[in-house]
């Protein structure tokens, strides 16, 4: 849409984030509209007063409207360049959000690679099944990835016997061999655009140390990632990304030159994600969430059976029939406690 004013001409464009850092932000623009100048390019720019008013923050991720003038880009030739510091551009509307992280700060992610290792350092599966959880109350499409299986591989075969049998789709891999990339690569390679050709969102989580911008260094050696050690002392390794960024596809070429049909956003260890919806996660919600306990709910004996040791309970019988996992189950437990206290007075008021 183009406004025309007596000094010259406004112009407005939809684009998506890609980061931000100080309050300046890199926004794609959408290629959909040839009477915009800037369409289909990359611009810096600021977000307008009123969000800052509205105490709202722009996020990564999120889908934007934003508005520039003459002033804004040059001609040069045939090619119209965006002006570097973004003069005279700004963020005027952020479009509702489906979903929202607030460690590290994104919206409307649509894919979670998940990313444990099988050692060095050891995984903490409530914390993973927890993620798991959340991603899927928010409905984010998790994928299990278990890496360093070199090290201890028949525990990682045990992890994606695990997690396949849950639901999910999951991915044995060593960095250092080479074993199980293809196969993710393959997947990777198989997402595509929506039917609205928007590419999703996806990101890779892991906790510090497990091997996770090693994996996308090799599955995406055009992004230059940071890796970081191990201390063989703590097992503990060191967050090496310290904010979200998002890589358009045009830069996601894996090693064989394609890509899939979504953006990637790099973020810190899930040690440290969280989603803003859990804040509104209810006990009732949690079942659910388990993707493995959804074929027998509605079946137990009781109707208000909690699923943790109920006489009857179907969930229960499955466990003990060997068809749920029993550390899934345990870590169902550990929710369970954290949120059957919780009351709703709690939850904290949300502006999207």
């Amino acid at each position: 849409m183009e406004q025309t004013t007596s000094q010259r001409n406004v112009y407005l464009s939809p684009g998506l984030i890609l980061s931000g850092v100080g309050g300046r932000y890199t926004i794609e623009l959408d290629n959909i509209r040839a009477d915009a100048p800037l369409h289909g390019q990359t611009v810096v720019c600021r977000a307008k007063g009123a969000f800052r008013h509205d105490c709202i923050t722009p996020l990564p991720g999120d889908r934007v409207t934003i508005s520039y003038s003459d002033a804004s880009f040059r001609r040069q030739g045939d090619t119209i360049l965006p002006d570097p510091d973004g003069t005279d551009i700004r963020i005027e509307k952020i479009h509702p959000r489906y979903n929202e992280l607030i460690r590290p700060p994104m919206a409307n992610l649509d894919m979670l690679f998940i990313t444990l290792a099988a050692a060095a350092p050891a995984p903490l599966l409530p914390m993973v099944d927890k993620l798991l959880c959340i991603a899927e109350h928010n409905r984010i499409e998790p994928v299990v990835i278990i890496g360093k299986r070199d090290l201890q591989p028949a525990y990682a075969d045990e992890l994606l016997a695990i997690y396949q049998n849950a639901g999910f789709a999951a991915f044995g891999v060593s960095a250092q061999t080479g074993e199980g990339v293809d196969a993710l690569r393959a997947y990777i390679a198989s997402q595509t655009p929506s039917a609205d050709n928007k590419r999703k969102i996806a990101a890779f989580a892991g906790a510090s140390g497990v091997g996770k911008s090693t994996l996308m260094n090799l599955l995406f050696p055009s992004l230059s990632q940071e890796t970081g050690s191990v201390s063989e002392k703590t097992e503990r390794g060191r967050h090496t990304t310290r904010q979200v960024t998002i890589f358009p596809a045009q830069r996601l070429h894996l090693t064989d030159g394609s890509f899939g049909g979504f953006y990637i956003a790099d973020t810190p260890g899930f040690s440290l994600l969280d989603l803003e919806r859990f804040d509104f996660f209810e006990k009732d919600d949690l079942p659910l969430t388990m993707r493995e306990f959804r074929p027998y709910l509605g079946q137990c004996r009781y109707t208000d059976c909690t699923h943790t040791k109920e006489q009857d309970c179907a969930i229960v019988i499955a466990l003990q029939q060997g068809k749920i996992a029993p550390c899934r189950h345990e870590s169902f437990l550990i929710m369970y406690n954290e949120l059957k206290d919780k009351r709703p007075w709690n939850k904290p008021q949300r502006k999207f």
